[in-house]
């Protein structure tokens, strides 16, 4: 036991020199005592310390090591154990390590504790681990990303952003006087920000106070991220002096001092930091500017003192609150933890590479062309500078390489160009670089009567000039001072590129919904341009993403993907955040070719948490979306039918900087076995810990007219059921397949028309819609809107009339030619309604919500009816939507024509009538269904189950038990509950 206890101690002192090594900055002490304030006699094993980062206290036993994890618990059992005598941050979280027992018998320690795997786990005082069950297994490199990962002070910080967004509020006020408008007026057009347009529920005003309310809070928001910098950078440079000496109540005018040690930074460095802080200030009045400065040099010295980093992001949060024009431009933020998860999966994708070089690391060149923020490029940069860092290099010594060569970043928003050239500056402030490559984009109207579209005018040229405000001269956005040439430019040659990472806008051009529905094109309608502009702007980017995979109708995401592929050079990696409708949608259809046939190692990441919220990895919306990771090709085109796509389905969304890590780990550490083609046996779980994270499955995806139906899925089984489904095999969990007559819709019927084509502008559509009650004599019925109230069993009743407008008489019988009795459900919110397909007794014009379909049989109706709406149709229809909003999917009239279905070619006279005897008994208003999600327990539903499986198509009742058990599965999904409670044991049939 003496022997043990002995290695043991020899143990933790060979890791904390390790560590030591490893990460730069950090100060390691291995079994020393007075280490915790007020426990004087307490030895932790090991304790970690590093300027503006909270201790870490590594615990560490020799396996079974029964006692390790309450041992790290020890530091948060009472108050005070979580205090490092001298310094700033407590303990936010310590580590139990459990070394294998054969380390206590190694001859050379250090060899052996290098080489063999360590488990550890990390405890917080909130009662909390991680990984919440089980164990982690790695290397020292691996236990010190972790140490790296939950070092961060996040109490702090947390109340630094709360504390600086209320000092930045409290400074603003100052300018809340009449006289002061037109100073707003100057900034807002200062920082080329956009005027908010008027909307339904919001008067002149109300507009005009929104307007100088967020103008000034941004303005705000830009002189504290300088003056946090500034006091970061004082230390750095002799003759710069800290802020409280320059802009403090003793100085008479602080204005005036700021000014000039400005002036005297940007002869040194950070031109994007200062410049812009420099022009509010000089556009106020000394006494307006002075109390502003006072305030905020306040809140700066605050945050100084707790020791926070720079690379928390502090102001990029606290920014994210501030930023107008989000609907227009929808510039989601990128999560800190998405981004370094999504950085991470990007950046390992990386082949030949020698991260311990950094010459070699300086020849690499990476980019966002929607910087935003900054927070993919910052996430990019750490893993980069923790690489390098993990091969004994220090990561300063990247830091000048990185800014001047490596990183480009491109925004329309000046502001936004400020915030990430400062983030990226800020992880090393010491280090003094010449220029970066951040750019702040001309958009909008210009000064000759052109217009330009920001970044995207790297379609048409790689050469393009670019400002960091609208001034004359033009000025860059650079390191080292003000370029004064009257056309600055920013170069990227196509095929350059060996990076590169974005989080898109969404916005659609052709948007009409909301605050857009009276502009042109929603995608250019940020910047008060006028829809003279806007389709000026619109018909440039047409012209310009000619022969690429944009697409208007999806938005300018589909513009960034093609400049993308533009500019990545053969064998360089694609990471972009996009709309889950890039998996379905028949408008992302040529994205998804271009990645089926020139790009190789593809990875499709979405998020299927089981609440329903946290369905995007991008902050501030509820839409889902997803990350796409894939190497473009550098051999010529391979000729195989189908190229192999990973898919991830992660069960929760990373909570912290931690989880991203561990999940990245992961899904990069080992190869996925699945196929969904195997047949119903699940995907390859990624487990972190004891914990289920998630599920991945490759699937061959053809390259011709691609989808990607596997994304946001809890349970892989489902979809390999429905896939199976389109092979013609009934193949089942836990059961052998069985052969099913199946084929697509559009082999089997057509689809009626439009609602455009129904009753939209004329001469284009022949009829209006009457506001009367449908009445059975209506010439015109109509089936156009859901109502979960009437539609209950299978059969349902018009709900809408039409009435032909005068002069389209010929036209309006042309359409009506079009009508059915067969309608489809193709916006199904599974939550509140219960058919997937509806019958009227007489034929009726769908309208969007329910599109009419002419089968080749007018019998084939029923036969539809009963499949549709069984468990095994719903499956299907599911498997084959967009499932972007919880409990909610899509399917375009465009994908309707390729929805699996079953033959009913093959079907017998008899099946034929037996269909139309169980939709006879069904369609019964006493027959009630419940919402679709309630598939599981609804009795009727049950039954139909039944009779389709056994009566109708002659399976056995084994086949009908597992697919009911299937249908417990689909319901659990969370694209298909929404979040709702599911009940148990209730009966929905009516008496």
């Amino acid at each position: 036991m003496e022997q043990d206890h002995q290695y043991e101690s020899i143990a933790n002192g060979a890791l904390s020199k390790r560590i030591k090594q490893i990460m730069h900055g950090r100060q390691t002490r291995a079994e020393a005592t007075r280490i915790i304030k007020n426990h004087a006699a307490n030895r932790p094993d090991i304790v970690i310390t590093a300027k503006g980062r909270s201790p870490v206290i590594i615990e560490a036993e020799y396996l079974p090591a029964r006692n390790v994890e309450e041992e790290a618990g020890w530091y948060f059992a009472k108050p005070g154990r979580n205090e490092v005598r001298n310094q700033t941050h407590r303990i936010e979280a310590a580590i139990a390590v459990r070394y294998p027992d054969n380390l206590a018998q190694a001859d050379d320690i250090d060899a052996a504790l290098e080489s063999c795997p360590l488990s550890y786990c990390a405890v917080y005082p909130n009662g909390g681990r991680f990984p919440k069950t089980g164990w982690l297994e790695g290397s020292i490199s691996d236990l010190a990303d972790l140490i790296h990962l939950v070092d961060v002070p996040m109490s702090a910080f947390d109340k630094a952003a709360d504390d600086l967004r209320n000092s930045i509020d409290s400074a603003v006020s100052v300018l809340q006087f009449t006289s002061a408008y037109y100073l707003t007026d100057k900034i807002f057009s200062l920082l080329g920000l956009a005027d908010v347009l008027k909307t339904k529920n919001m008067d002149e005003k109300e507009r005009l106070k929104h307007k100088n309310t967020q103008t000034r809070r941004i303005a705000g928001a830009i002189i504290a991220n300088a003056l946090i910098f500034h006091e970061r950078i004082a230390g750095a440079h002799q003759h710069i002096l800290p802020i409280n000496q320059i802009c403090g109540h003793p100085v008479y005018s602080s204005k005036k001092a700021a000014l000039k040690a400005w002036s005297d930074i940007l002869k040194i460095n950070y031109w994007p930091i200062f410049d812009t802080a420099s022009q509010i200030i000089g556009l106020l009045p000394a006494h307006k500017a002075s109390s502003i400065l006072i305030t905020l040099t306040n809140a700066a010295e605050c945050i100084h003192e707790d020791g926070l980093l720079y690379e928390h992001d502090l102001t990029g949060h606290v920014f994210q609150r501030l930023i107008i024009d989000r609907k227009y431009l929808a510039a989601f933020y990128t999560l800190p933890e998405s981004a370094a998860l999504l950085a991470h999966l990007a950046v390992s994708k990386m082949n030949g590479i020698d991260w311990k070089n950094a010459q070699t690391i300086s020849k690499l060149r990476i980019a966002d062309f929607a910087c935003g923020t900054g927070a993919l490029l910052s996430a990019v940069y750490d893993q980069i500078a923790n690489r390098y860092e993990r091969t004994g290099g220090n990561p300063k010594q990247l830091h000048s390489l990185m800014m001047e060569r490596v990183l480009y970043g491109f925004d329309v928003l000046p502001y936004a160009a400020h915030l990430t050239a400062s983030i990226l500056s800020g992880k090393e402030p010491s280090i003094i670089y010449d220029q970066s490559r951040i750019y702040t984009m001309p958009y909008g109207r210009q000064k000759d009567e052109t217009v330009k579209i920001g970044s995207l005018e790297f379609l048409d040229k790689p050469e393009q000039e670019v400002l960091f405000h609208t001034g004359d001269p033009a000025k860059q956005v650079g390191g080292k001072g003000e370029e004064t040439t009257n056309n600055p430019t920013a170069k990227v040659p196509n095929n350059s590129l060996d990076l590169i990472i974005m989080n898109p806008p969404f916005t659609r051009s052709t948007s009409r919904e909301g605050e857009t529905v009276d502009t042109f094109a929603a995608a250019f309608a940020a910047y008060g341009t006028s829809r003279e502009d806007q389709k000026k702007m619109s018909n440039e980017l047409s012209r310009m993403a000619k022969d690429t995979c944009y697409d208007g109708n999806v938005g300018v995401a589909s513009a960034f993907a093609a400049i993308a592929n533009k500019k990545l050079k053969p064998g360089g990696i694609l990471a972009l955040v996009l709309p889950l409708t890039v998996s379905v949608s028949t408008r992302w259809q040529k994205f998804r070719t271009l990645l089926a046939k020139d790009y190789e190692d593809v990875e499709v990441v979405s998020l299927a948490t089981p609440k329903c919220y946290n369905v995007a990895f991008s902050a501030d919306t509820s839409m889902a979306d997803c990350l796409i990771v894939a190497r473009k090709k550098s051999a010529s085109i391979s000729s195989q039918d189908s190229s192999s796509t990973r898919f991830v389905s992660l069960i929760q969304r990373p909570a912290n900087f931690a989880a991203a890590g561990e999940t990245a780990k992961q899904l990069t550490a080992k190869k996925t076995k699945r196929k969904l083609e195997d047949g119903p046996f699940g995907g390859d779980e990624v487990v972190c810990g004891q914990e289920k994270m998630g599920e991945t499955i490759t699937a061959n995806i053809p390259k011709t007219n691609p989808t990607w139906n596997l994304v946001r899925i809890q349970e892989f089984e489902l979809i390999q059921t429905a896939y199976a489904l389109t092979q013609g095999k009934l193949w089942l969990p836990a059961r052998k397949e069985k052969p099913l007559a199946m084929t697509t819709m559009n082999r089997l019927s057509w689809i009626g028309v439009g609602e455009r084509d129904a009753v939209g502008k004329p001469p284009r559509a022949p009829f209006d819609v009457s506001s009367a009650i449908p009445k059975p004599t209506d010439t015109y019925p109509a089936l156009w809107k859901h109502d979960a109230k009437r539609e209950h069993h299978l059969l349902c009743e018009p709900d809408y009339k039409l009435l032909a407008r005068p002069g389209l008489e010929e036209k309006a019988n042309k359409v009506w030619e079009t009508a059915s009795r067969c309608h489809f459900n193709r916006n199904f919110t599974l939550g509140s309604q219960p058919l997937a397909v509806a019958i009227t007794e007489r034929p009726c014009i769908g309208g969007t919500a329910w599109p009419s379909i002419n089968f080749a049989k007018q019998s084939w109706d029923y036969a539809f009816s009963i499949w549709g709406n069984s468990a095994l149709g719903l499956i299907s229809c599911w498997w084959h939507g967009s499932r972007q909003q919880p409990g909610r999917y899509r399917i375009s009239r465009d994908s309707i024509k390729t929805l699996p279905v079953l033959d009913f070619r093959a079907l017998s006279d008899e099946q034929i009538k037996k269909a139309k005897a169980i939709f006879d008994e069904f369609k019964d208003p006493r027959k009630h269904f419940a919402p679709a999600y309630l598939a599981h327990e609804d009795k009727t539903r049950e039954l139909l189950d039944y009779k389709v499986l056994c009566e109708w198509l002659g399976f056995g009742e084994d086949v009908f038990k597992v697919v009911r058990q299937l249908a417990r599965k689909w319901c659990a999904e969370p694209s298909v509950h929404g979040g709702k409670q599911r009940h148990k044991n209730i009966l929905f049939e009516k008496k």
